[in-house]
């Protein structure tokens, strides 16, 4: 997201790339609906709304009725483009975006892109009234406010979002065993889960008890269409703030190897050589608190 597009809250960036130039050496004029397209998905995330979880819990889905483009000059090979949408109207069952596509603030493109809110069924498709929690979501985001909410509590209270995720994210897509993802330690541990505005689950982690005033974190799980959102360093957060609260002076975690960068961008530091739990490479990191 960003503030140097006026008129537009979220902005997608990318480089053209070869394969998208013509023989005239310009993007060649289809692929500007595919930035749009890219932009629309970083625009779902920005809304804290994982597609597929959401219209699946909407029983609805959107359909493109209409994309308009006005071209006013060309990208080219290696141009650095922002991709700018924002939904200007919700009728009873539209859904109106205008977009722009500028290089160094120049606009290139204009558009228009107009969704029709219907049955997910393909066999007895029909339109429907936009619900009014996703009408919500469009007016909140575009007017500033935060789409994500974290909380932290007890095992009760969080027991029924965090073992979801942990299910999708370590049991289904990393392989380990079911009997690995919950524990009795979680009884005893402070939990964070990030929620959106439809109440779905999107990140979640733990806090154990402090051994020599160094809590550990662990069990950190992000939906997988919410990673690189900033979701899950939210909830990471969450649990240092938790952590410093009750006075422990620095946090630890095994962090998986693909996580690494993650944490050390976190602030977190790696102790020791790497080694192997769960079947997954993990490195310890800590942080001073």
């Amino acid at each position: 997201m960003s503030d140097r597009l006026p008129g537009f809250r979220y902005v997608e960036r990318l480089r053209v790339r070869w394969v998208e130039v013509d023989l005239q050496k310009i993007v060649f004029n289809g692929h500007y609906l595919m930035y749009l397209d890219t932009a629309m998905a970083g625009y779902w995330r920005a809304l804290a709304l994982p597609y597929e979880a959401t219209f699946s819990a909407l029983n609805g889905e959107l359909f493109v009725k209409k994309a308009e483009l006005e071209y006013h000059a060309p990208a080219e090979l290696d141009d650095l483009l922002e991709i700018g949408l924002a939904c200007e109207h919700v009728g009873n069952s539209s859904v109106r975006f205008k977009a722009g596509i500028f290089r160094d603030r120049r606009l290139l493109v204009s558009g228009q892109l107009i969704y029709v809110y219907a049955s997910a069924s393909a066999h007895q498709r029909q339109s429907l009234p936009v619900p009014d929690a996703l009408r919500q979501a469009f007016a909140a985001f575009e007017a500033g406010e935060d789409m994500v909410c974290v909380k932290t509590g007890s095992w009760a209270q969080h027991a029924e979002a965090a073992a979801a995720l942990r299910q999708q994210v370590f049991v289904i897509e990393q392989g380990i065993p079911a009997a690995l993802a919950c524990d009795a330690a979680d009884e005893a541990a402070v939990h964070a889960v990030a929620h959106n505005r439809l109440g779905l689950a999107l990140a979640a982690g733990r806090l154990l008890p402090a051994q020599a005033g160094q809590g550990r974190i662990g069990r950190m799980a992000v939906a997988r269409g919410l990673r690189g959102s900033g979701v899950g360093l939210r909830v990471l957060n969450a649990l240092e703030r938790a952590a410093a609260q009750r006075g422990d002076h620095s946090v630890m975690l095994h962090a998986q190897a693909s996580a690494v960068g993650f944490y050390l961008k976190a602030g977190y530091q790696a102790q020791g050589e790497p080694f192997t739990e769960a079947g997954i490479e993990h490195l310890e990191m800590t942080k001073r608190l």
